[in-house]
């Protein structure tokens, strides 16, 4: 009895076994024909076709990239120059229109000021007073030295005569012919009238250096008046304000009859041959621009080279402020104010496996292209890993090979196929 229940279990379980095997196979084989359906309506499925022609194609091939960066901007004057007013006053006359040309001497306008016409008055009417007063010192002071000197000469006169009589009485006292006392008292003249002589000399000296000095004061006063007076002139001409330097009349800030005070800009004036380009550059790109990096501006009349020369640190919506200054000629038709495209170039790389850009793809990016078949006729999509790019190339890291065709038109419409047909 237990040996039958042992038996009746055993092949219980191999039973068991075997359902579970046979289930396996039929879900394996269910599974292998819906594969083979699956493969079979894939055949089945007709490729899609396109015209060569009508997509865009290049070929990966190894050079050099540059870098570049592009911005939207402006054609703007070199050198601003503001004319301002030297003096407060009111504007009497223009001279000159927005446009015209001038040069450094041109008058741009005539300011009026009766405080500077006052001031000159009153300047020439010092240094005319100051002259007469000078004139009539040198003249009494001519008059004053002229008695001196005669003072003096008749001293002179008496000396040397007293001096000859003394010395005709020196001899006739020693011969015993005068008396003493006559010889003494003329002996005593000479002494005398020598001392006086020597004390009126004195006083012509000390009258003499005290007549000079007042003359040098007066005719100290007289070039400070005639400094004062020159320098008010000065001020009166500059109210015919001129440009001061070489250009074009951009601007006209003023009209007839406007009171102005000292300082107040009349122009501006700018030089049209020294032009600058102002271009504006995204934020993300402008942090790759370096002031000296090479630059080009594009106009529809023709390019121009130049260089950075400076990057505005502020961010203004999401942009930078980058001036490129331009060598050489101008294209023509360059003004200022006029629209102009900018290319900055930021870097060059030598020798890297490169094609044009791909509508819609960015550096450091992956992506699937469609690489053209050596025949020609098909076109097979293939995962490709792109490095930094340029406006217009982009470099290949992984998945390309030099001399592969590749499509770089839109191919979003056959986003369900791997494969094309080309025609």
């Amino acid at each position: 009895m237990s040996q039958d229940l042992r038996r009746s279990s055993k092949y219980g379980i191999r039973s068991g076994s075997a359902f579970r095997v046979v289930g396996t196979l039929l879900g394996v084989t269910a599974l292998a024909v819906l594969l083979l359906i699956t493969l079979v309506r894939t055949r089945s499925k007709p490729l899609p076709e396109i015209d060569s022609g009508a997509v865009e194609q290049d070929i990966a091939r190894r050079g050099d990239l540059t870098r570049e960066v592009r911005g939207l901007g402006e054609l703007t004057p070199e050198e601003v120059f503001h004319i301002p007013a030297p003096y407060a006053g009111r504007v009497d006359t223009l001279k000159i229109v927005i446009g015209a040309p001038v040069s450094p001497e041109t008058v741009i306008a005539e300011l009026k000021s009766t405080e500077i016409e006052q001031l000159v008055k009153d300047a020439k009417l010092g240094v005319q007073t100051a002259e007469s007063d000078l004139a009539n010192l040198k003249a009494q002071s001519q008059s004053q030295l002229l008695a001196q000197d005669s003072e003096v000469g008749t001293l002179q006169n008496q000396y040397r005569d007293a001096k000859l009589k003394n010395d005709r009485d020196q001899v006739l006292y020693k011969e015993g012919l005068e008396l003493e006392l006559d010889f003494r008292l003329s002996t005593n003249l000479v002494q005398d009238l020598s001392a006086r002589l020597d004390i009126e000399r004195r006083k012509g000296g000390a009258l003499r250096d005290s007549l000079e000095a007042q003359i040098a004061g007066k005719q100290t006063a007289l070039n400070q008046l005639r400094e004062t007076l020159r320098s008010r002139s000065e001020q009166l001409q500059s109210l015919e304000v001129r440009a001061g330097s070489a250009g074009v009349v951009e601007q006209m800030l003023v009209q007839v009859g406007q009171q102005l005070a000292a300082g107040a800009d009349i122009a501006v004036v700018m030089d049209p041959r020294r032009l600058k380009a102002v271009l504006a550059v995204p934020e993300a790109q402008a942090r790759s621009i370096l002031v000296g990096q090479k630059a080009e501006i594009q106009t529809p009349e023709g390019n121009a080279s130049g260089w950075v020369s400076r990057i505005d640190p502020s961010v203004i919506n999401g942009t930078r402020s980058v001036d490129v200054r331009l060598d050489g000629m101008l294209p023509p038709g360059a003004v200022p104010d006029k629209t102009v495209d900018g290319l900055i170039e930021i870097e060059r790389l030598s020798h890297v496996l490169k094609m044009k850009r791909p509508v819609g793809t960015q550096e450091g990016s992956e992506v699937s292209l469609f690489k053209v078949s050596a025949d020609g006729k098909t076109a097979r999509r293939v995962p490709v890993r792109l490095g930094r790019s340029s406006l217009r190339e982009i470099e290949i890291l992984e998945g390309l090979n030099a001399g592969d065709r590749i499509i770089l038109s839109d191919m979003s419409a056959f986003e369900g196929y791997d494969l094309i047909r080309l025609r």
